[in-house]
């Protein structure tokens, strides 16, 4: 990352370490604010049991994926941290990723998987809140459409009351249901993943989308992930565009209406490296909001995903 200034996102050290604590001189509370890279994927396929996700029949993500792999790939770019999204359904699956985590402290946080209105919901959000490092659940697919039901909505009570996030990953519908939780339960924090999953050609996104995320924006409880971008080019043999102005006119949609304060960075990776490489989603995100000033590109790597999630600083000045 280009130079700023002494107050965002300073490399501490002349030689850039994996992990390196950048940005280390901002303070939201009295927790520094670290580049963090929020949406990241982590398993083991050879352990006993195997993993129900990814499928073994996709060869270039069905392999061990650790943080250790990760510092290799992201460190360079200066992202010094990571949030987990579990894409498992086995509700063990939270448990292994916090287990990594408490070893290795560049994991700042899990947003596991519960399913809201299931008769284990409340007994498995309270053990697993328990552990600091659990920081909300992410609910995909159709069971988005489902939350707005009497049972859901209870247990997203409970998940608002611990102080936890809900990630919601599907398509434009998204949108409208995360409108209607905001205005049901305007203390629940809410981000949604991969830009609800948008096909991205290079020219202006569709206009029921803009009008969508117009409205998602007008709820301050409601942030947006910067992820899905190369994914969005459907390019999965690894040639998705780098330029950001491929994507200028859908970032420039979420810009205007979420602006510098609620979007975040996330990767998606490692699904992200079979479009592009790591170094090419970043530089994507960073080459958009460089421009717009060292506070709009302090906050979506780092400041809005600390204000999202609320994790607890494992790394130190």
């Amino acid at each position: 990352m280009s130079h700023l200034n002494r107050r965002q996102f300073l490399i501490k050290t002349a030689k850039v370490l994996p992990l390196s604590l950048i940005g280390s001189q901002t303070v939201l509370g009295e927790e520094p604010v670290v580049a963090t890279d929020c949406h990241t994927h982590f398993y083991d396929p050879t352990r006993v049991g195997g993993v129900p996700w990814p499928p073994s029949s996709e060869k270039r993500l069905y392999r061990q994926v650790f943080p250790s792999d990760f510092a290799k790939v992201a460190g360079p770019c200066g992202m010094s941290q990571a949030v987990v999204v579990e894409a498992s359904a086995w509700v063990t699956d939270n448990d292994w990723v916090l287990n990594l985590a408490s070893k290795n402290r560049n994991l700042v946080g899990l947003i596991g998987h519960l399913d809201p209105g299931s008769a284990s919901f409340e007994a498995g959000l309270a053990r697993l809140a328990a552990n600091p490092l659990f920081r909300g659940v992410r609910v995909s697919g159709e069971e988005v459409g489902k939350l707005i039901n009497p049972a859901q909505l209870a247990d997203l009570k409970r998940l608002a009351e611990a102080g936890l996030t809900l990630d919601l990953n599907a398509g434009i519908e998204t949108l409208a249901t995360a409108g209607e939780l905001a205005k049901r339960m305007p203390e629940l924090k809410m981000v949604i993943n991969h830009l609800t999953n948008l096909g991205i050609d290079g020219k202006p996104p569709p206009a029921n989308w803009s009008r969508a995320i117009e409205a998602a924006a007008r709820h301050p409880n409601i942030w947006l992930k910067v992820s899905g971008l190369v994914e969005g080019s459907g390019r999965s043999d690894g040639t998705a565009p780098t330029d950001p102005a491929y994507y200028k006119p859908v970032l420039d949609t979420i810009w205007d209406h979420f602006g510098a304060k609620r979007l975040i960075f996330g990767s998606n990776w490692p699904v992200s490296e079979l479009f592009a490489p790591y170094t090419a989603v970043h530089a994507i995100v960073r080459g958009y909001f460089e421009p717009r000033g060292a506070e709009a590109l302090d906050n979506v790597f780092a400041r809005n995903g600390l204000a999202a999630y609320g994790w607890k600083a494992r790394h130190r000045p």
